[in-house]
């Protein structure tokens, strides 16, 4: 199948997000997670000649959707080094983040990439296909204690240790290289009426871990507060408990733990107020023409003027 910029990904709260932006339009703005470039693109048209704007993304693939606008900047690289990547740029402060957290559709239906099992294919699940370890790896180097921690931590599954025991048994006796290899290996520890939940679960531990998910968002979001100047705003869609709550947790906190830091006047220190107390989900008419948008949920943040 041929890939475009709107088939690469459909754009969940597309509208909701970017107006959560407050766009000033000579402002300067970063897409960490640019993907097809919906998002963007939506940002550029409420943008003048002015303004400038920052899209990130580690896949290679993610190239073919490139602007064409003298305003927009690609940046070939994990939001991890936004930082790295602004002071190279020679940006001191930005006007507004977003972030789109997780897998795009176009991941999921690249059969290849063994994202999704539904299709058998090769275990890579790297989102930068020119560095790091796969899913494949992961499977077959990690010991049987590590390998339970990563489907407990990040899969949140309650069988892991079984789940991890199983692997161990099935790659003594040949590696675990594909999709259904590690459907095989795992298929008598899930329940029918779970077992789509669960192997999806089972999925995603491996490729946060592949891909160390947690510790890039952590990094990002702490460059993020450092460089939106008083007013900027940070967008975030994220789409499981695991990254919305390290994402909740630094907005009220200021940091990923959710530690509570108080002042002298027992007022909380934290770089941010939050714009929506109550998260932000979709409406049903997108639920149901984009079934990835089911679990979505954005928060919005404004950074404080701590001078004030």
């Amino acid at each position: 199948m041929t890939t475009t910029a709107d088939t690469y990904h459909v754009p969940v709260m597309l509208r909701e997000s970017v107006d959560g932006l407050d766009i000033r339009p000579g402002g300067i703005y970063v897409d960490v997670t640019f993907g097809g470039g919906g998002h963007s693109r939506e940002i550029l048209t409420r943008m003048d000649a002015a303004g400038r704007l920052f899209g990130f993304d580690q896949d290679a693939d993610a190239e073919a959707n490139i602007i064409g606008d003298d305003r927009f900047t690609f940046v070939r690289s994990n939001f991890r080094y936004l930082a790295n990547w602004m002071r190279y740029y020679g940006v001191e402060a930005v006007d507004g983040l977003i972030a789109d957290l997780g897998v795009s559709s176009h991941h999921f239906d690249d059969a290849e990439r063994g994202f999704s099992f539904r299709f058998d294919a090769p275990l890579d699940m790297r989102m930068n296909k020119r560095d790091g370890m796969t899913a494949a790896d992961v499977l077959n180097k990690y010991d049987e204690a590590r390998l339970a921690d990563v489907f407990y931590l990040y899969g949140e599954l309650r069988t892991s240790r079984r789940m991890a025991a199983a692997v161990t048994k099935a790659r003594a006796a040949k590696p675990i290289v594909t999709t259904q290899d590690l459907i095989d290996a795992t298929a008598q520890l899930f329940k029918r009426e779970r077992e789509k939940k669960d192997m999806a679960k089972m999925f995603q531990a491996l490729r946060i871990e592949v891909n160390h998910e947690m510790d890039a968002l952590r990094e990002m979001l702490k460059a993020a507060a450092a460089l939106l100047r008083p007013g900027g705003r940070l967008v975030v869609i994220t789409y499981h408990s695991l990254e919305d709550r390290i994402v909740k947790n630094v907005i009220r906190t200021g940091n990923p733990q959710g530690t509570a830091c108080q002042d002298f006047y027992g007022r909380m220190e934290t770089p941010f107020a939050a714009v929506n107390n109550k998260v932000i989900t979709p409406s049903a008419a997108e639920t149901g023409a984009n079934p990835r948008s089911r679990s979505a949920k954005l928060r919005i943040a404004e950074k404080k003027d701590n001078d004030k």
